[in-house]
């Protein structure tokens, strides 16, 4: 038997199945649970809940008896960055507004990569930028 826990690809993935899982019950909580013929609004937070935690409970025992691939030191870089970058712009969207959020995310999760090169991350800003204005401002009239 093999016991490969030391940062296993698996064994995390895992994990991040059982935590949405608690979350998903914890959030359906106050809800009415119902029957399967007469669903309440818990209903189905509370069985996609569970189906998760078992999912992340299996996967990770099963990487614990069965091995898997490592995570390269290197990889949580890419990770936090982006994860960093998705809540900057979740943050400064309302006080900074779209194309200022858009160059934040734009921004700190092409630091992320290993192959940064700032034309192509100008290009990408500016190309995303005019679509969120074209398509929020003058097709959806939001201002």
């Amino acid at each position: 038997m093999k016991l490969k826990i030391s940062r296993a690809k698996d064994f995390y993935a895992g994990l991040i199945f059982t935590f949405f899982g608690i979350v998903a019950l914890w959030g359906g909580r106050h809800y009415a649970m119902g029957t399967a013929g007469r669903m309440g609004p818990g209903y189905l937070p509370n069985v996609l809940g569970v189906i998760l935690i078992l999912m992340g409970l299996i996967i990770s025992g099963r990487s614990l008896w069965l091995g898997s691939e490592t995570i390269e030191p290197s990889a949580l870089r890419p990770l936090v960055l982006v994860t960093v970058a998705v809540l900057a712009f979740t943050f400064l969207v309302q006080p900074l507004g779209l194309v200022l959020a858009t160059l934040a995310l734009v921004g700190i999760s092409s630091i992320g990569s290993g192959e940064f090169r700032l034309r192509e991350t100008a290009l990408l800003y500016l190309v995303l930028a005019v679509l969120a204005v074209v398509l929020f401002v003058y097709l959806l009239k939001i201002p």
